[in-house]
């Protein structure tokens, strides 16, 4: 426990200075907090908004983790599928490729059309982006074994399944896991751009609403609350894949 404090040290001093520097350029040189509030200004309207900022922050954080476990299930689906069916990656992977070489906010219209403007486009919309790491990281992953160990087990009367279940499942957590956390960042991001182009509710409509009425505390103080709330989801999502992948 001791080691983890201490490890969190640097990155804990490193913010702290950060925010009393931010601090101080804001009271010497007087910046008007329509350009750039401090953060004692900042802090002091989190707290005066706490429940409206709470509430848009449960509405994102609800649309990140499901397209988040959605896009995780179809990658890893479609990763497994490859290594059991070899064509079937032939025809299905160039697709893939040209729909990820195409930045993921160019799909937003697309998906507000065809979902509404309710949770279910950013739910798409984050599945969408979080399927390509996935599926590239645990299809690297089933492929680590050597093929001399993939033999080794064929030779005994294994078959691909069984291959699969025993030798290439358990070698490809570790990738898996870099998947995942790729993954989860990505999908927090083009939520709140989903929710800036097209939301009832949420931190990116938050944000939009703000930045139009030139509005910068606000803007700042979503940024900040989703932020600190996605590192912390990623730090329990970091610790999880830890403790059940702890050899990686």
């Amino acid at each position: 426990m001791m080691r983890k404090a201490a490890s969190l040290f640097p990155a804990a001093a490193m913010l702290l200075a950060a925010l009393v520097a931010w601090q101080l350029v804001v009271v010497t040189f007087g910046i008007q907090p329509f350009i750039l509030p401090s953060p004692l200004n900042i802090a002091g309207f989190m707290g005066s908004q706490a429940s409206a900022l709470l509430n848009d922050l449960v509405i994102t954080i609800g649309e990140t983790l499901a397209g988040f476990a959605i896009g995780s299930a179809i990658g890893i689906a479609l990763a497994i599928a490859f290594v059991l069916a070899p064509p079937l990656q032939r025809a299905i992977m160039p697709l893939a490729v040209m729909i990820n070489m195409v930045p993921t906010v160019a799909f937003v219209p697309l998906a507000l059309i065809w979902f509404g403007v309710g949770f279910s486009s950013k739910i798409a919309i984050a599945a969408l982006t979080v399927s390509f790491p996935v599926l590239i990281n645990t299809l690297a992953g089933l492929n680590s074994p050597l093929p001399a160990h993939i033999d080794l087990y064929r030779s005994f009367g294994a078959k691909s399944l069984s291959v699969l279940v025993r030798l290439r499942l358990p070698a490809s957590l570790p990738s898996v896991a870099t998947g995942l956390k790729v993954g989860f960042a990505r999908s927090t991001v083009v939520v709140i751009v989903t929710e800036m182009l097209g939301a009832y509710s949420g931190v990116g409509q938050t944000i939009y609403r703000a930045t139009s009425q030139i509005d910068s505390i606000t803007v700042w103080s979503a940024v900040v609350l989703s932020s600190v709330a996605s590192l912390i989801l990623y730090g329990i999502l970091a610790g999880l894949l830890r403790r059940f992948i702890w050899w990686d």
